[in-house]
């Protein structure tokens, strides 16, 4: 009887290792893996909790992410082109050189957000707040951010070209250097 119970003793400290590797894997949300440079093209992470993760250089164009918490992920040179990012969390993520192109980012809160040189061409962030992102470089060419929240927003060098920012909260916002040729609702006195 002693033997067996030292058996069973000395085997619990394996299991139990066992099941902790097994909680170090990486998560897979709807056949995605979430790690940096995964490709996951068109999935559907509606939803999902990816706050702080590292993602970088990740595809998810096409992707299905309304309403999914990307709050403080690394996102460097990440693909969300054509991506539905309704509603999605994005408040101090770090994304230079990300691209949303032709992006869904209706009601998408970027508060705090680093954009540096992300291109969100053909993008629509009605609604968004990117309230202190700091988006240096970045291009918003033909963009829709009707009514989006900019205030404090760093905009130093950004391409606004055919953007439209109708109705959008301004106080604060840094304009300097930005290209604003047929941009609606553009500062006039920058």
């Amino acid at each position: 009887m002693l033997r067996i119970l030292m058996l069973v003793l000395l085997a619990m400290p394996l299991a139990a290792s066992a099941a902790d590797a097994d909680a170090d894997d990486p998560p897979v949300i709807g056949g995605c893996g979430i790690w940096p440079h995964t490709r996951c093209a068109g999935a559907d992470l509606r939803h999902a909790n990816l706050a702080g993760k590292n993602l970088a250089g990740a595809d998810f164009s096409g992707a299905k992410m309304a309403r999914v918490d990307l709050r403080g992920a690394l996102l460097a040179g990440a693909n969300f082109d054509g991506a539905d990012l309704t509603g999605a969390k994005l408040g101090k993520a770090t994304a230079p050189t990300a691209t949303f192109r032709g992006a869904r980012l209706v009601g998408a809160d970027l508060e705090f957000a680093r954009i540096f040189r992300a291109d969100f061409t053909d993008a629509d962030l009605t609604a968004a707040n990117l309230e202190a992102a700091k988006a240096n470089f970045a291009w918003f060419e033909r963009a829709r951010l009707v009514d989006a929240n900019l205030q404090e927003t760093k905009l130093f060098t950004a391409d606004l070209r055919g953007a439209d920012l109708s109705g959008s909260f301004q106080r604060f916002t840094v304009f300097q250097d930005a290209d604003f040729e047929g941009c609606t609702g553009c500062p006039t006195d920058w």
